[in-house]
């Protein structure tokens, strides 16, 4: 799992451009990096066998990173976007990153976004490619249940995850084309490598993306998460989501289990799913079938729940249901707004969020 933070100012809470006097202290650790802007860092976790590994090793990280912040007169938060920063990034002075400013130009520096990304292995790229289908018809689920972008620049948006917005304006963002096999993929990599477009594959920012050289499918379409402990929670949902989706034909699914659609209608969902969060409503088949994002999340965790517990991931599930039952991120954030009117105090609550996870577990 990565978690991209935000790096904020101690006093006035909004974004810093922290991240060279940080790596100071995180020369060569692999699992402290930093990002394209100055005002991010991100946390890599070690490759893990269970969910449980994993969050010990995320809250580990996270503490130390903490205290190092704290001595630099920086705090941590963790939203898919600021709720009141306006300065244009800095972007981070390394060869790749300076490339990826002259290409993008303004937009480079406008794109001031946050995210979980979670890997998965994959036992082979045909693997990958099939699963990179089938997990496109789940894009708008997961961008529901991990919305924490409402605001933007002391704005509320409208919008549940106005990150994808800011992300749309980019060439290689958004849902991934669809391939047959890893051959095909292989070939279109290879002419888009000889055109220019792409030299590595980190080049390509798609919500779903294969890593060879991991032996991984990254799933890149959730916003950053206020908790260590939510962050875990899809990272669980995603395990068991993808496990499921290995064992079981589709001929042995649930009716409302989400399928591949057109093209249009898949870009539809994800939009919708940005714009409401769980208040959206699905286009489920080609009748035009509309199901409630809410009721769509229900069936799609009862048909994988099994799987979850074979996992011993019970607990997990259990965590995803009250974030479901209570809203996701995006919900408290308003509702902190709604009380105070104040763009700080959603800082400040973020803030105290995550340091209540990371504190409060042992």
């Amino acid at each position: 799992m990565e978690m991209e933070f935000q790096l904020l100012d101690v006093e006035t809470l909004d974004l810093v451009d922290g991240i060279l006097p940080l790596m100071d202290f995180y020369p060569n650790d692999p699992h402290i990096k930093p990002e394209f802007n100055q005002n991010t860092v991100e946390v890599c976790s070690k490759i893990c066998g269970s969910i449980d590994e994993l969050g010990a090793h995320m809250r580990a990280l996270l503490r130390n990173l903490q205290n190092t912040c704290k001595q630099l007169d920086m705090l941590l938060c963790s939203a898919g976007t600021h709720p009141f920063g306006e300065r244009l990034a800095l972007i981070t002075p390394m060869p790749r990153y300076r490339q990826l400013e002259k290409s993008a130009g303004y937009v480079g520096h406008n794109q001031i976004t946050f995210a979980t990304h979670v890997h998965l292995g994959m036992t082979s790229g045909d693997e990958a490619t099939s699963l990179m289908h089938e997990l496109k018809a789940l894009l708008p689920l997961l961008i529901a249940v991990s919305a924490s972008s409402p605001f933007w620049r002391g704005f509320d948006t409208g919008f549940a995850a106005y990150r994808h917005r800011i992300l749309a304006a980019t060439r290689s963002y958004g849902i991934p084309p669809s391939f047959d096999t890893w051959d095909d993929f292989s070939n279109f990599f290879e002419t888009t490598s000889r055109a220019g477009v792409f030299s590595t594959i980190n080049d390509i920012h798609w919500d779903i993306r294969p890593r060879p050289h991991l032996g991984t499918l990254e799933i890149r379409v959730m916003d950053a998460q206020p908790s260590v402990t939510l962050a875990l929670t899809l990272a669980g949902f995603l395990r068991a989501l993808v496990t499921y989706l290995r064992t079981t034909p589709q001929t042995r699914r649930p009716p409302l289990f989400p399928h591949a659609l057109h093209w249009w209608i898949e870009k539809h969902n994800h939009f919708q799913a940005s714009k409401q969060g769980l208040d959206a409503k699905y286009i489920h088949d080609i009748r035009g079938t509309l199901v409630p994002m809410r009721e769509l999340c229900q069936h799609v965790m009862q048909a994988t729940k099994p799987i979850a517990d074979e996992l011993r991931q019970e607990s997990y599930f259990d965590e995803l249901q009250d974030h479901i039952d209570h809203g996701p991120s995006y919900v408290h954030q308003r509702k902190v707004y709604e009380k105070t009117g104040s763009f700080k105090a959603i800082a400040k609550h973020l803030i105290a969020e995550l340091e209540t996870d990371l504190n409060g577990i042992n």
